[in-house]
């Protein structure tokens, strides 16, 4: 075998080390996230413990709750069921340090309030059907149903696809990620979306229904004083969507919400 010339080893290396350096110092497009502090999290130990909210049979069922229990829940000392019904991978994503271009994203999380406008179950069957398409897939991290039940469904430290052309207006201006450069920019990278399970008589398009449970409120607040997320960084998908389109959370009382996650102490400083 023919040896190479020393000239032409030295000139390899060179190109390789230079290579290596220009990877080292350019921004990378879609560097994932490997660690998250201030959301919810999704405890694996606590999955024996869990107890299902309602059967497939009553998922459709508008759920009351007895004003007595309700009392004796009352905030702080409230403690929701907790469910574990985990999306399909296909159904959410990486969170990333950097968007699709290379450029650093350095937005603080906000939270995202959704309603699902069909019941929950459907709502999860949908969220744990494999989604190949990118335009098909669609997640929550997290549902709240008519009993109170929280249903954790995608981890907090990954992307769930909560919203689709979207921005979140911020004391520094508009904030948006671009993560797939095939489809409009999205809060989703810095965004924790929860939804409520909607009302029987709210499933269909009007622009109002009978509203949510005092139970829900009440898991709400005990789910999101769990996160060092500020008030003014607590949104709605009606308030990010761009596309005009979207009206939920549908009669949602943001005075009812507030006056129930200020009784944490967790959420002094965090008001305002």
């Amino acid at each position: 075998m023919q040896r190479q010339p020393l000239w032409f080893s030295v000139l390899s290396l060179v190109t390789l080390a230079f290579v290596a350096l220009v990877v080292g110092i350019l921004p990378q497009p879609l560097q994932p996230v490997e660690s998250l502090t201030g959301l919810p999290s999704l405890h694996q130990s606590a999955e024996a413990a869990l107890v299902p909210a309602v059967s497939q049979e009553q998922a459709t069922t508008d759920l009351t709750v007895p004003a007595s229990h309700l009392l004796a829940q009352s905030a702080p000392n409230y403690t929701p069921r907790e469910e574990i019904a985990l999306a399909d991978p296909s159904n959410y994503g990486e969170r990333y340090l950097t968007d699709a271009y290379g450029r650093p994203i350095q937005h603080d999380f906000i939270i995202v309030i959704h309603e699902t406008v069909g019941s929950a179950r459907s709502a999860i069957n949908l969220f744990q059907t494999p989604h190949p398409r990118d335009a098909d897939q669609v997640s929550y991290h997290s549902l709240i149903s008519r009993d109170g039940t929280v249903i954790y469904i995608v981890p907090p430290e990954k992307r769930a696809y909560g919203a689709g052309n979207s921005v979140f207006q911020g004391p520094n201006g508009s904030e948006t990620v671009v993560t797939n450069p095939n489809f409009p920019p999205s809060v989703n990278n810095f965004a924790y979306h929860v939804s409520l399970e909607t009302p029987a008589d709210g499933r269909g398009n009007g622009r109002s229904h009978s509203g949510y449970t005092q139970a829900q409120y009440e898991s709400l607040a005990w789910l999101l004083a769990r996160t060092d997320i500020p008030d003014s960084r607590i949104t709605t998908h009606r308030a990010v969507d761009r596309s005009g389109t979207r009206m939920d959370p549908r009669s949602f009382s943001a005075e009812r919400f507030f006056s129930l996650l200020h009784r944490y102490p967790s959420r002094a400083g965090l008001a305002g």
